[in-house]
């Protein structure tokens, strides 16, 4: 498909859509099951119904499910989807243990007793009553408190029951919602968005990239980013494996080069690669030129003076104030948009314009001109796409007269108030920021040889096909970067280490979430889009009510973020009012136990004077709760699913069974719960609370698509799963079925030169100068150090560049510190049966991971008496749990590794024994990222000895109960045996 170019015309059809494609913002029995599904045996009542597992979170892997007189009685891997391989995990096969588990709740419920008994009781309620309860209660908070008095909570990516990142907000006006996202993906995507586009950390490694990154992250034991098995076949396919973790994974075992860094030194390593790259002038000098910030001059000795608009996540827009150079700083007459530059070619001053997208002289065109990439090893079957060449200055490229940027150099500039200044480009300051992180300064940070950072900087970036046009492949840089009060600035350094490399938006590349025929904010169906109903009569979900957000005056970079409550600011408010109370929440599968201290965390939640939770179990937080709702499982639900990361799929959730008991889709749940309150759920005046079948309707309607959700399941059990790059390649060719004039753009690289990934239409990237910016606008205007008591004037002016700090709980940092607590925790290391706090009930996976275990390094275990399956106490100052030792080399000596979220539905105390074992009840509250406020959940001094009779409760040192009863901790517990009775209908 070389030289493939597409008309103006056609070109402006596309363009239409741009909106749509990047946008920022923000029980029915037809619908039930899917039509068209293979039937094996009809005679016996037998079908298979082709769906997608969500027996984890993060990953969409596509599966069959065998129905049997209508029950489940199996899963497997589908091998239509390429983004999981046709893989089915433990998690997903024992996906049936959940749906039928004895101890599903199945009906509403209320408290009977105190929420401080140990016992938590409960009556059994009509859903009528839990709705009137819950109407009630919340009117009379918010006619009382308002609208924040009331948060929310919710788990990660089941992307219908996530009623808190969106639905919830808007039925009470309140911005107080605490979800997981806070820790995991968020501070990538508003790293990313601040930095060059909305959550452009995910990799497209169904791509196959020639030099494969992993970074923090290890996706072949827990399906994330990627599935287990699409990560290890990019892995065997690779020319070259870098991992990057201070543990050695399970498939790092193969790697090339394992970059064992310290804990939480991530961003000192990317800097230093980049000092690397930089020296060795292995970076992509065509886009630095053209598509980062790095030829604006900047004037360091100038107050900031107004330059560019920008766009607030959720609501507003902003002008920057900045220092870099703009034509108004020049002259009165002059335009604040205008970014300058040096020009080599002329040897004069030449400008950029971030309101036209432009540069002088230049006249912008749509055109595709490029070639289909080459990759090798992709799976068979899925298109290889389009990537257009990159432009540059010339003629070619619309340029009148042809200009060279400047990226070295400083340059003299007289000031509209007569003043003269040095003017510099970002360049030269970037190049310097990243020169403090040699290699050599950076093996002191980081543990790693210089000559070690070296290599693994020169064989990423030098690249095996130059004639590609492009780089290696991106970089997997996954959650474990965000916990040590460097997330904003370790996933910036990490934006731009891909970018200045030719990886961003390029094959195997970082490139955002997949675009199909879904608007980005409808990707979770449900959880956070209504049909565009909400309150009447009021101020509406502006700026007013966000300014609210708990933490808000604490982390100032959030007035731009707006789209989460701080929460360990919200737990506390709950305690303290100040400044106004929360007195009430409502959670849909969320936990208290993913941030913050989950002891301070659990008392707060039992205090609140209403609260209700939407779940399957009575878990440590459904139990502090006033009303419990049962909500469905995946089989149970029907739902769009195009893939949340980089791979490039596009699935769907069919409901293969019938809902159990009383149980409702969250869906239809949110809906009726607006109803309750009076609040219509939809625009339609006619039809405010619509059905289920309505609902998935409109979902699949609302960008244009002319499909009812009946038609796209039948298409999808009768054809699989989509691969939207072929949907786009379907497009440009003329086949009405494409996506592309849906906003389905994913089979088109390099979208920054087509005006793809702006809402205007401009080419470029979402940031306020349209550039990647590594020298931060965004940062610059709302990073103020008179505006919180985190802040500095040093902190300010060097956040503006990417930069690392030393974590303030590690022992360069606090060396009165290590004589008490002399061993640095570590945590969150990935376990293949479980994801997070799930699944610790189903027998299939407890049997094969029956307790959690902390690795220790062989040399600490002896050094504190620890042998290989010993209980032992970990403690610091916060707090202490009990693990079983697993003594493991493949950590550094002086670091252990805890695993986190445990708890022991066995136990049937109120709070399920979270505190036994839980590590987050070790975490200290105060210490957060100083521009997110993601909590410091890892890379902190604890203690560690071994659990005796005679330290432990009740003489046992197996953790118990508060009744004397141990947990399970052996795959032959009984109990195991009971869980495994599955119930149908009521019936084992």
């Amino acid at each position: 498909m070389k030289g493939l170019t597409v008309t103006r015309r056609t070109f402006a059809k596309m363009a239409a859509v741009t909106d749509a494609a990047t946008g920022l913002s923000a029980a029915v029995a037809s619908t039930s099951f899917a039509e068209g599904q293979q039937r094996s045996d009809a005679g016996a009542g037998i079908t298979r119904v082709r769906t997608c597992c969500r027996g984890c979170g993060k990953m969409e892997c596509g599966v069959w499910v065998t129905v049997e007189n209508g029950r489940a009685v199996k899963v497997e891997g589908d091998t239509s989807c390429f983004t999981s391989g046709g893989n089915c995990c433990a998690k997903s096969q024992s996906s049936i243990q959940a749906a039928y588990h004895p101890d599903r709740i199945l009906h509403p419920l209320k408290r009977t007793n105190a929420k401080d008994s140990d016992v938590a009781e409960w009556q059994r309620i009509t859903w009528d009553e839990a709705y009137s309860t819950m109407a009630q209660k919340y009117q009379e908070l918010i006619d009382k408190y308002g609208g924040p008095s009331i948060m929310m909570m919710s788990g990660t990516s089941r992307c219908w029951c996530m009623g808190s990142y969106g639905v919830f907000r808007i039925l009470f006006e309140s911005p107080n919602s605490v979800h997981p996202y806070q820790v995991c993906k968020g501070p990538r995507h508003f790293a990313t968005l601040m930095n060059s586009a909305y959550a452009f950390s995910w990799q497209a490694t169904t791509d196959q990239p020639r030099v494969m990154v992993r970074w923090g992250g290890s996706t072949e034991m827990s399906n994330y980013d990627d599935s287990c098995r699409m990560t290890v076949d990019a892995a065997k396919n690779a020319d070259e494996f870098i991992t990057v973790d201070p543990r050695l994974t399970n498939l790092g075992k193969e790697s090339t080069i394992w970059q064992n860094l310290y804990p939480q030194t991530d961003g000192a390593l990317a800097l230093s690669w980049m000092n690397v790259i930089i020296e060795n002038d292995l970076y992509d000098v065509p886009f630095v030129k053209k598509w980062t910030d790095a030829p604006f001059l900047v004037v360091e000795d100038m107050q900031p003076s107004p330059g560019p608009f920008g766009a607030k996540f959720q609501v507003g827009i902003f002008q920057t104030m900045t220092r870099l150079l703009t034509e108004s700083d020049l002259r009165p007459d002059g335009s604040p948009f205008r970014m300058m530059c040096w020009d080599t070619i002329g040897n004069r001053l030449t400008y950029y314009d971030a309101q036209t997208g432009q540069w002088e002289g230049q006249t912008w065109e749509m055109k595709l001109v490029g070639r289909e990439p080459q990759q090798k090893g992709m799976y068979p079957g899925v298109s290889q796409g389009f990537c257009p060449e990159q432009s540059g200055f010339t003629a070619d490229d619309g340029f009148v007269q042809e200009i060279d940027p400047a990226l070295e150099g400083s340059y003299q500039v007289t000031l509209a108030d007569g003043t003269t200044h040095t003017a510099v480009p970002v360049w030269e300051l970037f190049k310097a920021r990243c020169a403090e992180f040699s290699p050599e300064k950076a093996a002191e940070i980081t543990g790693i040889a210089a000559d070690q950072i070296e290599l693994a900087a020169k064989t990423y970036a030098t690249r095996l096909d130059p004639e590609s046009g492009y780089g290696n492949g991106g970089i997997g840089y996954m959650l474990a970067i965000e916990h040590g009060c460097n997330a904003i600035q370790n996933s910036r350094a990490l934006d731009c280490l891909v970018g200045i490399t030719g990886n961003w938006d390029t094959p195997a590349g970082n490139r955002g979430g997949t675009t199909c025929f879904l608007s980005p904010q409808q990707v979770n169906f449900g959880g956070n889009v209504t049909m565009g109903g909400g309150r009447e009569n009021t101020s509406g979900f502006g700026e007013d009510v966000i300014a609210k957000t708990a933490g808000y005056q604490d982390f100032p970079v959030m007035h731009w973020w707006q789209y989460w409550a701080d929460a360990n600011a919200c737990y506390e408010q709950i305690q303290t009012s100040d400044p106004y109370p929360i007195r009430g929440g409502i959670a849909q599968s969320g936990d208290f136990m993913n941030m913050a201290n989950s002891l301070y965390n659990y008392e707060s939640m039992r205090s609140l004077d209403f609260f209700v939770v939407s779940d399957f179990w009575h878990t440590p937080l459904a139990d502090v709760a006033d009303i419990i709702v049962p909500c469905a499982h995946w089989l149970e639900a029907n739902a769009t699913r195009p893939s949340q990361g980089s791979s490039g799929g596009m699935g769907l959730n069919v409901q293969c069974v019938e809902r159990p008991g009383e149980v409702k889709y969250d869906v239809v749940f949110n809906i009726e719960l607006f109803k309750a309150m009076g609040v219509p759920f939809s625009a339609d005046s006619e039809n405010p609370w619509p059905t289920e079948e309505e609902y998935c309707d409109w979902f699949v309607q609302a960008s244009g698509m002319k499909w009812t959700w009946a038609e796209v399941v039948k298409q999808f059990q009768e054809n699989g799963w989509w691969d939207c790059k072929e949907m786009t390649m379907k497009s440009l060719a003329g086949d009405p079925d494409g996506w592309l004039e849906y906003g389905g753009t994913w089979g088109l690289y390099r979208r920054y030169e087509l005006g793809m990934l702006r809402p205007d239409g401009l080419p470029g990237f979402q940031t306020p100068t349209g550039k990647m910016e590594l020298w931060n606008t965004t940062m610059e205007t709302f990073y103020s150090p008179e505006s919180s008591r985190y802040y500095s004037d040093d902190d300010a002016a060097r956040d503006i560049l990417p930069d690392w700090r030393t974590p303030p709980l590690s022992f360069s940092a606090a060396p009165e510190l290590e004589g008490e607590y002399p061993l640095i925790c570590n945590t969150g290391r990935r376990i293949p049966v479980y994801f997070h706090s799930e699944h610790r009930q189903l027998p299939w996976c407890r049997e094969q991971w029956p307790c959690p275990r902390v690795e220790i390094h062989p040399e600490d275990a002896e050094k504190y008496g620890i042998e290989q399956g010993d209980w032992v106490w970990i403690e610091n100052e916060n707090g202490k749990i009990r693990q079983v030792a697993d003594i493991y080399a493949g950590i550094e000596s002086g670091v252990i590794n805890c695993e986190h979220q445990w708890w022991y539905p066995e136990l049937p105390q109120a709070d399920h024994g979270f505190q036994l074992s839980g590590v987050n009840c070790l975490v200290t509250r105060e210490l957060r990222d100083r521009h997110c406020a993601a909590t410091y959940l890892r890379a902190y001094p604890v203690k560690i000895y071994k659990a005796t009779p005679e330290n432990s409760p009740f003489g046992n040192p197996v953790p118990c109960g508060s009744d004397g009863t141990e947990i399970i901790h052996d795959a032959s517990d009984p109990r195991l045996k009971e869980w495994a009775k599955l119930v149908y209908g009521g019936e084992e």
